[in-house]
């Protein structure tokens, strides 16, 4: 074979060879994914797992929007008008600087202004601030907000309107706090979105606070006042000299809250759960109530969602019903809420057809009296049977003044003989006791009777009655200073009833039965006007009853 055919020969089993090998030993290489990789893999080499309140971000950020600085400026307020309120809000923190009532007063008469709930003077103070713990998210803490309303005004009369306030930092997180307005209502729907187009978890928990100055507060020795919570479907009211013992508190949170004697803020979040609300008061007095959101984490990439509802009003039992979420719990009477309670929807359901909230109070004593009726027909009965065995019981202490244990085992015959007991007239007393107290609990909180007028000089049933105002002070008296006239004929009303009652068999109980009309008059001076007229009114049917069975009984 020549030199060229064994060349060629080579060269052919050679390229054979090779295509042999490249079939037999050589994989053909993956091809290239050039699909993008979500941002919140590519941080974490692993998809997440989210929840119903978050969702992947599909849309980029405005390149402005990240790492470009902005100048500083001043935020716009924007005032919204409904017809029950008018409340400030500021571009400087997305947040709420006054709310005033237009259908409460901060005093009588006709030119008071409109009672004020948020008393803040500090702009850092604000409520319904929103931040995050260990300050995650930088420049949060002054971060002047975008507002989406076009005017510095916007009134809220015929249906739902919206206030959006947006905030990006350098790093890219925006905050978008959405305020819902109706407008008969005191609810305002709030829903927060966290977005983070940047490139690191937020793993902090959100926060929502509720703030309010303590200074110039009212405070109450039988009304509470402070900060409140619904934890575990039950009401805690903390005092405000134990927020230093105690800041911090851990359930199943269904509402926040600071409530006065007639009116509350409240925070609510969507559904009740395990979460914790904080405590705190500033060097300036202001009372700061934090509810932590149990939330997750919120990756790159992602948008989380918290719903909640604020409510700003009165402590009206069909004004919180309607909100729901048991925010009525908060108006509580305490161990006569049993009682308070249906006292108070009889009074505002009598209230429908009779303007005038004394004459409902004097209605409900009349069916009060009617319902004890039985009970004190027979108490009157045995003072009219007592009376008539004052003559033999006169002769058994004189025959026996000089052994009380004998004059007092004669005393006790004479009551078995004529079938007299001596506790019977006190039975009505006993079991009108708890009746009196839900009355006293439910008119000193009820915010029906705030600035409620009666007739005369009695133009507020919620407070005591004065007649003139007088510039000095009286002792035992709280202001304003005037003469008790609603008070003093009570007392006398008690006075006529003791007279028309047996004395007491013991002259030492009979002298200290002479001081209990002015011994309650002085209790009375300083109490409502309304709860005054239930127990004046309370003693002249008394009387005409007591009258009436004595008569029958003669």
């Amino acid at each position: 074979m020549s030199m060229e055919l064994r060349m060629f020969v080579a060269i052919i089993l050679s390229f054979g060879i090779f295509f042999l090998y490249q079939v037999v030993f050589v994989k053909e290489a993956p091809q290239e994914n050039n699909e993008p990789v979500p941002k919140a893999q590519e941080a974490n080499k692993q998809p997440l797992a989210m929840d119903e309140d978050v969702r992947v971000l599909d849309e980029k950020p405005l390149q402005e929007e990240v790492g470009v600085p902005s100048p500083v400026r001043q935020g716009r307020t924007i005032t919204v008008s409904t017809s029950l309120y008018v409340a400030k809000f500021s571009e400087n923190g997305g947040v709420l600087k006054t709310f005033k009532l237009k259908n409460y007063k901060e005093s009588m008469g006709t030119d008071a202004p409109m009672k004020e709930l948020v008393v803040l003077s500090d702009e850092p103070a604000y409520t319904l601030g929103v931040s995050f713990l260990g300050e995650r998210v930088g420049g949060l803490k002054g971060a002047v907000f975008d507002a989406s309303a076009g005017s510095d005004l916007m009134a809220v009369t015929e249906r739902n309107k919206r206030l959006i306030f947006t905030w990006t930092s350098p790093e890219g997180i925006t905050i978008v706090k959405t305020y819902t307005f109706l407008p008969d209502a005191y609810e305002i729907g709030l829903g927060i979105k966290v977005r983070n187009f940047s490139s690191e978890t937020i793993d902090n928990n959100l926060t929502i606070s509720l703030r309010n100055s303590l200074n110039g507060a009212e405070e109450s020795r039988y009304v509470f006042s402070g900060p409140a919570a619904l934890i575990n479907g039950e009401l805690k009211e903390i005092k405000i000299k134990k927020i230093a013992k105690q800041d911090k508190y851990v359930g199943r949170i269904g509402w926040m809250a600071y409530e006065d004697q007639y009116f509350v803020s409240a925070v609510i979040p969507q559904k009740a759960r395990e979460a914790s609300v904080g405590l705190g008061i500033t060097s300036t007095q202001v009372l700061e109530a934090t509810y932590i959101d149990p939330s997750g984490p919120v990756p790159p990439g992602t948008e989380r969602t918290y719903q909640y509802r604020v409510y700003f009003g009165p402590k009206s039992l069909e004004s919180l019903g309607s909100v729901g979420a048991d925010l009525a719990k908060i108006v509580d009477f305490g161990f006569f809420d049993i009682i308070a309670k249906p006292l108070l929807h009889v009074m505002n359901f009598l209230h429908r057809y009779l303007p005038n909230y004394g004459v409902v109070i004097i209605i409900i004593t009349i069916i009060v009296k009617l319902l004890f009726w039985p009970l004190s027909n027979k108490s009157y009965q045995s003072m009219s049977q007592m009376k008539k065995l004052q003559p033999k019981m006169a002769e058994l202490r004189a025959k026996y003044k000089n052994d009380k244990k004998m004059m007092n085992q004669e005393i006790m015959n004479l009551y078995k003989l004529y079938k007299v007991n001596p506790l019977g007239g006190c039975l009505p007393m006993i079991f009108q006791i708890p009746v009196f107290f839900a009355f006293y609990k439910m008119l000193y909180q009820a915010i029906e009777l705030r600035h409620a007028p009666f007739f005369l000089w009695i133009d507020d049933l919620s407070a005591p009655d004065r007649l003139f105002s007088f510039d000095f002070t009286i002792p035992m008296m709280t202001a304003p200073y005037g003469i008790p006239v609603l008070t003093i004929i009570m007392g006398a009303s008690m006075f006529l009833q003791q007279k028309m009652s047996p004395p007491p068999g013991d002259p030492t109980q009979a002298k200290m039965m002479m001081f209990m009309p002015i011994f309650f008059t002085f209790i009375f001076i300083n109490f409502p006007s309304g709860l005054v007229l239930y127990w004046l009114v309370n003693n002249i049917l008394s009387m005409g009853q007591q009258y009436y069975v004595t008569k029958k009984t003669a």
